[in-house]
C-alpha cells in the first residue's frame, strides 16, 4: 500500500476496456469508508460521452446538503447552521472520499487523474444530471486502466510540508530549494513542453521564458496570477445552486 501511496501519478492515457460493475462498486465503497463529518457528499457517474484523454469512467464528487435536508426535515429538523460551514465540511468529506477511491483504483489496476474545474461548469452539470438545490460539484475524477506509464510528479521537499509545533520563518536558501526540487523535476520529463503547457502573459510583462526554462512555478505562478480575479465568479454559481453565501444571499 506505502509502495503504491509513493508511485501514484495522474494518468492521462487510457486502454479501452471497461472496468467491471464490481470493480466500480468496490472503489466507491472504498471511497464510503474514508472519515467524514456528515456525508455530505454524492459522487455521480458517467460511462457515455467522450471523457477527457479517453477515461472510461467520469466520477464528479459533488458538495449536497439536499439529503441533509431531507434526512432532517424527517426528523422534524430545521438546518440552521450556515451553509459556508455545512459547505466547508462537505468539501472535506467529498475530497477524503475520492482520495480513497483513488487507492482503491490503484489497488485494483485502474489509474486515474482530478479535474479541478468542476465548480466553475456548476451550471452545465446540474442540466446534465439534473441536480436538486444545494447540491454542487466539487471536483471530477476520471479512472480507467492505464496505457502509460508516467514517473510520480516532484512534490516539494518534506521541510517545506511539515512544521513541527510552529509555522517557520523561510530561510531564503530553503525556499530556493523547494523551487529547484520542483521546477528541475518537470523540466527533467519535459513535461510543459509535450503537453504545450505553457501559460500565455495575460498582463503587462515581457516572456523571458521558453520550454527550456518554463516549469512548475513559473506556470503556477501565471495561474494565480492572471486568473479568478473575482470572487463573485464562484459564489454566484453557489448561489445559483441555492446555497446563502456571500452578501447578497440575504
Amino acid at each position: 500500500m506505502l509502495e503504491y501511496l509513493l508511485q501514484r501519478k495522474s494518468i492521462r492515457r487510457y486502454e479501452k476496456r471497461d472496468p467491471s460493475e464490481e470493480t466500480i462498486n468496490e472503489i466507491v465503497r472504498a471511497g464510503q469508508q474514508a472519515p467524514f463529518a456528515a456525508q455530505l457528499y454524492s459522487i455521480l457517474l458517467s460511462r457515455k460521452g467522450r471523457h477527457p484523454f479517453g477515461a472510461p469512467l467520469l466520477f464528479t464528487i459533488c458538495a449536497d446538503l439536499h439529503k441533509l435536508d431531507i434526512m432532517m426535515e424527517k426528523r422534524k429538523w430545521e438546518v440552521v447552521t450556515n451553509d459556508l460551514s455545512l459547505l466547508l465540511f462537505a468539501i472535506q468529506d467529498g475530497i477524503l472520499a475520492a482520495g480513497q477511491m483513488v487507492t482503491a483504483g490503484e489497488t485494483l489496476g485502474l489509474g486515474s487523474c482530478f479535474l479541478g474545474g468542476a465548480p466553475y461548469q456548476a451550471e452545465k452539470i446540474i442540466e446534465e444530471y439534473n441536480l436538486p438545490p444545494r447540491v454542487f460539484p466539487i471536483v471530477q475524477l476520471i479512472m480507467g486502466y492505464p496505457a502509460e506509464n508516467p514517473p510520480p510528479r516532484p512534490r516539494y521537499p518534506i521541510d517545506f510540508v511539515l512544521f513541527e509545533d510552529k509555522y517557520p520563518e523561510f530561510a531564503e536558501e530553503q525556499i530556493t530549494r523547494a523551487m529547484q526540487v520542483m521546477d528541475e523535476g518537470y523540466l527533467k520529463e519535459n513535461y510543459y513542453e509535450r503537453r504545450t503547457g505553457l501559460i500565455n502573459l495575460e498582463v503587462d510583462r515581457e516572456e523571458t521564458f521558453t520550454y527550456d526554462n518554463y516549469s512548475w512555478t513559473e506556470h503556477i505562478s501565471r495561474k494565480w496570477g492572471q486568473w479568478l480575479k473575482d470572487e463573485e465568479e464562484i459564489m454566484s454559481k453557489l448561489r445559483a445552486c441555492g446555497f446563502k453565501i456571500g452578501k447578497s444571499s440575504g
